[in-house]
């Protein structure tokens, strides 16, 4: 620009018109400069990722090198992000789990090979198409829908039916979804046999239980025409047995739920005329201790589901409660409904339970203190079917407890499963 300067300053001092030598020199270089923006601006258009920036002179020359400079970090960079990705790619492809990636409506985005073989995805067809339209099980769309990923989902294999897949999904990012699915056949084919084995010891044990029980019990009812030692022996006995045989039909119960996902008789169900029910036999089995049980129930909140199973779910919970409930302590029973679903609660003014615990109380035979349990004559089933009865209900529980203050279990039920009901006016 000096040199420019200078020169039209001369060339003005020879012609004597300094104005038009340097509005001359000015044009050049403005002339210049716009030629110089027109190469940059059809570079900019035209060039590919790795095509360099035009050659330049002076300022401009400066600006076309700090531009390739620049090219060439970024093209470095990239190189080592897309190492890296390449590098992730390889290893998730080498894992037997298949893992998915989803965007914030459960469009496809990425799969690896295992995904090809556990859920029959294609490449690359299936590329932004929604997992709900490929993997087409009615319990895998109520799962990915409800967005409540706190437990896995055990489903069959889209591809083949003899194989069990359990799906995890985690949300990243901008709500986008991670999808890992495992096979789990043979974990639940040793679970069916777990299952198929106590079904079946079970049945088998009710027989001559049975009739020992009805021996006893004939004993019992001739007991004067008994040698007197055998007496106390003899009732010991007829307790034992009616407590196995209370253990053999829970575990028959279990078995019966977990056969099927969901109960055949999925009918309307009054759950305020059931717990009236429950809370009078309740009272019963309260006798001496004089606890006072307080039901609110809903009549306008009904569940769709089994009668049978939910009398027997609910029913252990207010019976727990009230084998753990001091004398005259308080049991308070509620059951509404809201725009989250329906709910029931037992609460107790009880013993409570330890933190520590909660987590695995509905876990078979599982005990907090089993002295407690041998004298209140529990089997360590009850809950194991609360959860069980709730699983096939799609409800789930929440226990909260404090040790000398009480207990409070409540179970939740999706909307899905509520029924409301109009009740007739005084008019009707």
């Amino acid at each position: 620009m000096l040199l420019l300067v200078t020169g039209c300053l001369v060339i003005g001092l020879i012609s004597g018109y300094y104005g038009w030598s340097l509005a001359a020199g000015l044009g050049l270089y403005l002339a210049w400069t716009l030629k110089q923006l027109l190469r940059l601006h059809e570079w900019l258009r035209l060039h590919q990722p790795d095509e360099a920036p035009p050659d330049g002179y002076g300022l401009w020359g400066e600006v076309f090198d700090s531009i390739y400079h620049l090219q060439r970090r970024d093209q470095r960079v990239r190189g080592r992000l897309q190492a890296v990705i390449d590098r992730v790619q390889e290893s998730t492809a080498a894992l037997k789990d298949a893992v998915i990636m989803l965007d914030s409506d459960g469009n496809l985005e990425w799969w690896n090979r295992a995904a090809e073989t556990l859920l029959g995805l294609k490449t690359p067809q299936d590329s932004g198409q929604p997992v709900t339209n490929l993997v087409r099980h009615p319990r895998f769309k109520e799962y990915f829908e409800q967005s409540n990923y706190a437990e896995p989902l055990e489903i069959p294999s889209p591809t083949n039916d003899r194989l069990r897949i359990q799906l995890y999904i985690t949300r990243y990012g901008n709500n986008e979804h991670l999808m890992l699915v495992r096979d789990v056949t043979r974990i639940h084919q040793l679970e069916q046999m777990r299952k198929d084995f106590i079904a079946n010891v079970s049945h088998e044990l009710r027989t001559p239980l049975t009739v020992i029980c009805g021996y006893l019990e004939t004993l019992l009812d001739n007991v004067e025409e008994v040698n007197p030692r055998w007496t106390r022996a003899l009732q010991q006995m007829h307790q034992q047995s009616g407590r196995m045989q209370t253990l053999l039909n829970d575990l028959l119960l279990l078995a019966k739920l977990e056969a099927t996902d969901y109960p055949s008789d999925n009918q309307p169900v009054p759950i305020d005329d059931l717990l009236q029910t429950i809370t009078e036999d309740a009272q019963e089995l309260s006798g001496p201790k004089q606890q006072r049980i307080t039901l609110e129930a809903d009549p306008v909140v009904q569940l769709k589901g089994s009668e049978a199973e939910l009398r027997s779910a609910f029913s252990n919970l207010v019976f727990n409660a009230v084998k753990y409930t001091p004398e005259q302590g308080q049991i308070r029973v509620r059951w509404w409904g809201d725009e989250q679903g329906a709910h029931l609660s037992v609460q107790d003014s009880g013993i409570g339970i330890d933190s520590k615990h909660l987590p695995r109380l509905t876990e078979r035979f599982y005990r907090v203190d089993s002295s407690r349990n041998s004298n209140t004559g529990g089997t360590g089933l009850g809950l194991a079917i609360v959860k069980h009865v709730l699983l096939r209900h799609r409800g789930r529980m929440e226990i909260s407890s404090v040790p000398g203050h009480g207990s409070t279990f409540t179970c939740h039920f999706a909307p899905t499963q509520v029924v409301r009901v109009r009740l007739a006016s005084p008019a009707d």
